[in-house]
């Protein structure tokens, strides 16, 4: 309960609340801009967050990533252009309502489901989270290194599906970043090049904002100009009767969300796509006729697994330290900057912390519910702005973003090397999320696995002792198999 009461104490400030409005205003405006997405947004605010306190830290990040994923469905109803990726079969279902006059309404049901699916994955991760880490507590040194060594793995495979090997080269390149600097158990310098800078590690807010912020400023400004014009909004807020007759394809595609967010780097896109397509398997009669001409199912399926999918990317995150997605990567990192480290042990040693993250979703989700049904037509005048404008507001913050850290220009640098290495990367196809969760889980692979090394070294450990740990075993296992399905995958594969 004293936990509990800390968490209450610090999410139910007047500047806390504060802050988690006006991120969600912002939030909301900048999901609705086409060429933006919610990793960028999160990647240009985790700078500033780093003089915030570690609950600020979270609220606003928590905050920036469900708002900005509810802003993304506003241009996807009214100009059929998504503003993120699990935005499309929003999109497909949402754009011809518009063109039908039902705009507002469509955009009202995207708004409810995504509260619906919010409020399902919240309820999964209290319900879940305590059973998860009493069987973290289990885990060894040997476990977490292979946990980490999955997580970068099976992100190469899933962001990467034709060829699986550029995500593990991207995750890779992530890993040999993060050996840069002072070993953790020795202390020798590592690839330093008798350089000052180099003696910490290269910072990863940096990278992030490089990657994800930068890189995307000149994608955007070497693609062509699309010329938008939006639609009236017309009617928001949805009846009940439309929800409940919905039910049993909300409780699907929350469960659906559950799942595939937990999965490290499978992505919310997934789980849209997949509930989308569920939804139409399942659908009878006229109304599977609707699917492609404006269907409320396929909307609020995409919608409800969406945002279940963030209960879900937070769940390892919180109870192995494995994120659950870029986003959630960006939150490890900018804890890491705060010395929270999350995991098994984090209720032990920040206490009320495990329950801030339960208080600050909960006030993050009623509050985008409502802001967001308050916003819509204000909201539609940003869709019309050239990117020839917008990008060039972007840099700045990027460079405010890696600058601010350490008031270094070193800093400035590494943005700008990693911005270009991110163009290079996208140029050849090679995704980027495996490379920052690499710079992400470096440091807890190689302390963790050196230390396991130390130890079976120190008990004369043969193989035998090593593979009767049975979690260690599984987790070998699913490594392997992992591997194995990237090299050889089963013909026919989509």
């Amino acid at each position: 309960m004293e936990s509990l009461w800390i968490a209450l104490r610090e999410g139910c400030t007047f500047n806390m609340l504060f802050f988690a409005l006006i991120t969600i205003v912002l939030g909301i405006v900048w999901g609705a801009m086409p060429g933006v997405s919610t990793v960028m947004a999160m990647a240009l605010l985790v700078g500033l967050t780093v003089k915030m306190s570690p609950y600020e830290a979270i609220m606003v990040l928590m905050a920036i990533m469900v708002a900005s994923m509810q802003g993304g469905s506003i241009p996807a109803v009214l100009i059929n252009i998504p503003g993120k990726a699990t935005a499309i079969p929003t999109a497909i279902e949402g754009y011809p309502l518009t063109q039908k006059g039902e705009g507002g309404l469509a955009l009202g049901t995207t708004i409810v489901s995504s509260f619906i699916g919010n409020w399902i994955g919240i309820i999964a991760l209290i319900l879940l989270v305590p059973l998860i880490m009493a069987i973290a507590m289990k885990i060894g040194s040997w476990e977490l290194s292979l946990i980490a060594l999955w997580g970068i793995a099976i992100c190469g495979t899933l962001t990467e599906k034709e060829k699986p090997i550029k995500g593990w080269i991207s995750g890779w390149l992530g890993l040999l970043i993060a050996t840069v600097g002072v070993d953790p158990i020795h202390g020798w310098h590592r690839f330093t090049f008798n350089q000052p800078e180099l003696v910490d590690g290269v910072g990863y807010i940096p990278i992030i904002i490089g990657l994800f912020g930068l890189t995307e400023v000149f994608r955007a400004l070497s693609s062509p100009t699309v010329i938008t014009e939006a639609k009236p909004v017309g009617r928001i807020i949805p009846k009940f009767s439309m929800v409940r007759k919905h039910f049993g394809t909300i409780l699907r595609s929350g469960f659906i969300g559950l799942v595939i967010g937990a999965l490290p780097a499978a992505g919310a896109n997934i789980a849209s796509f997949l509930s989308y397509i569920a939804a139409k398997q399942r659908a009878k009669g006229e109304e599977r006729e609707r699917f492609g001409k404006g269907s409320y199912s396929g909307l609020i399926a995409a919608e409800v697994a969406d945002n279940a999918c963030i209960g879900g990317d937070v769940l390892p995150t919180l109870t192995l330290g494995i994120p659950g997605s870029t986003g959630m990567a960006i939150l490890l990192g900018a804890l890491n900057f705060h010395a929270v480290r999350v995991g098994p042990a984090m209720e032990t040693h920040h206490p009320g912390l495990l329950y801030f993250f339960y208080i600050s979703l909960i006030i993050v989700n009623i509050l985008t519910c409502v802001v967001a049904l308050a916003m819509i037509k204000p909201a539609v005048k940003v869709l019309t702005l050239k990117k020839e404008i917008l990008m060039p507001l972007i840099v700045p913050l990027c460079a405010i973003g890696a600058f601010g850290i350490n008031e270094s220009v070193f800093e400035l640098y590494t943005m700008l090397a990693i911005g270009l290495v991110g163009v290079a990367l996208a140029k050849m196809n090679y995704p980027a999320a495996p490379m920052i969760l690499g710079v992400i889980l470096g440091p807890m692979i190689d302390e963790n696995l050196r230390k396991a090394i130390m130890i079976f070294q120190g008990q004369q450990a043969s193989i035998i002792d090593i593979l009767s740990r049975p979690v260690g075993t599984l987790m070998l296992v699913i490594v392997g198999f992992t591997f194995y399905k990237g090299i050889f995958p089963r013909k026919g594969r989509i």
